[in-house]
């Protein structure tokens, strides 16, 4: 397995992915499928070609993109010392292989190295304990809970938020 950070020539292969994990993980992202499928990759294209506010990584096994994780930075001045963690997801034959712990610690080497960050901070629904287990082992502590975070029709899911000290 390698994982690298994705380049403007894998955004064919990131938005596919990405479409993917919305559709067998609906309660893990507060993006939906249908939102998300009227992007083309030109709008990963433009953000992988110059990264200064996103880190988007990829794991592949063979040549095939089977996991992805997204560190963004904070914009705001007095938030700088903070980025977070989004989009993070593994293909289903693939999980338990150690993919998204190998993710999760090259996004977390990234953050290290840029300058002043201090903080990373990132958000799990609050059932999905597989998840919250490999953040607490890489540090991750619990720091909140927000109570029907996303509503998906008539379903609500509680989130759970989780942060990082470096």
């Amino acid at each position: 397995m390698e994982v690298r950070q994705l380049q403007y020539k894998d955004a064919e292969i990131y938005l596919k992915i990405r479409l993917e994990g919305l559709q067998n993980s609906p309660a893990g992202f507060a993006s939906s499928y249908e939102e998300e499928k009227k992007h083309t990759a030109e709008k990963y294209q433009k953000r992988f070609a110059s990264p200064k506010a996103s880190f988007t990584f990829g794991a592949f096994e063979n040549t095939e993109l089977v996991g992805v994780i997204t560190l963004v930075k904070e914009p705001l001045f007095k938030l700088r010392h903070r980025s977070k963690l989004v989009a993070m997801y593994v293909k289903p034959d693939q999980r338990g292989k150690g993919i998204g712990k190998a993710l999760l610690l090259k996004a977390m080497e990234k953050a290290r190295s840029i300058e002043g960050l201090e903080q990373i901070y990132l958000t799990v629904v609050d059932t999905n304990a597989i998840a919250k287990q490999l953040y607490t082992s890489l540090g991750f502590e619990t720091c909140g809970t927000e109570k029907r975070s996303l509503k998906d029709g008539n379903t609500y899911h509680d989130a759970e938020h989780m942060v990082l000290f470096l």
